[in-house]
């Protein structure tokens, strides 16, 4: 009797958990979002989490997933993440279902590094001037390919609670974003709005003429007319005038 070309699988196939050690600037560039959607997509369970040096992965599924992991993980990497050195260690399959981010470990020294701040991506700076988007004018938006990163950072690994923005507690809105992991905002840390973030605002020589609803408007008309404004800036204050104007 021949034999069928197709036998079906009498069995699941081997599952496999590998540990991954992921070095170099891996915080504060959506690296761990990067990673869940990865595990997601090739149907792998396990958990990523910040540690002193920078990442740490448990990943868990099929020989022929693994491998695929791994590869994708080093040429599809975001933009502003920069992976220096990768090392694998073999584990006994835990058989979890599912694939989590863990909060951050600050055991002992830390030497993994923060990026620079990124300058305005093409897709906030498109919501910064669409006047139907909730983030339209807001100074300070941001998401995980663009925005702040060493500037707010007080210590690491880089979360929330270890920046400058710890304080701001996030609207519902920005919490969706935060949580959804589709979103290209999913744990972006310095995730805000107008609502909950932080503000602009105009303090003048005479404090009755503080009140505006627009301070940055309001700036470029003092300029006009011949004012000096100091602007505070990540380094400091700059002192700002109109160039044009000889008294300014």
């Amino acid at each position: 009797m021949a034999e069928s070309l197709h036998p079906e699988k009498t069995q699941h196939e081997v599952r496999l958990r590998r540990e991954v050690l992921v070095r170099g600037v891996v915080q504060g560039v959506g690296f761990r979002p990067f990673v869940y959607r990865l595990a997601q997509e090739l149907a792998l369970s396990g958990w990523i989490g910040n540690d002193n040096d920078g990442v740490t992965i448990e990943i868990e599924g099929t020989a022929e997933h693994l491998d695929a992991f791994l590869l994708r993980l080093q040429y599809e990497a975001p933009t502003l993440a920069r992976i220096d050195h990768i090392a694998l260690r073999e584990l006994e399959p835990a058989g979890d279902n599912a694939f989590l981010i863990l909060s951050s470990q600050v055991l002992g020294h830390v030497n993994t590094g923060i990026p620079a701040d990124a300058a305005t991506c093409a897709d906030c700076l498109h919501e910064l001037l669409d006047p139907t988007d909730r983030r339209y004018r807001y100074p300070f938006l941001n998401c995980t390919n663009c925005g702040p990163r060493f500037t707010i950072t007080r210590r690491i690994p880089y979360d929330r609670p270890q920046t400058s923005m710890a304080k701001f507690t996030m609207c519902a809105a920005c919490q969706s974003e935060y949580d959804d992991p589709t979103n290209r905002r999913f744990h972006a840390q310095p995730n805000a709005c107008a609502v909950c973030g932080p503000k602009v605002w105009l303090e003048r020589a005479n404090p009755a003429n503080n009140a505006t609803n627009d301070p940055i408007t309001q700036t470029i008309h003092l300029l006009i007319a011949g004012e000096i404004v100091a602007i505070k800036g990540i380094g400091g204050f700059y002192l700002c005038v109109d160039a044009t104007n000889q008294q300014a």
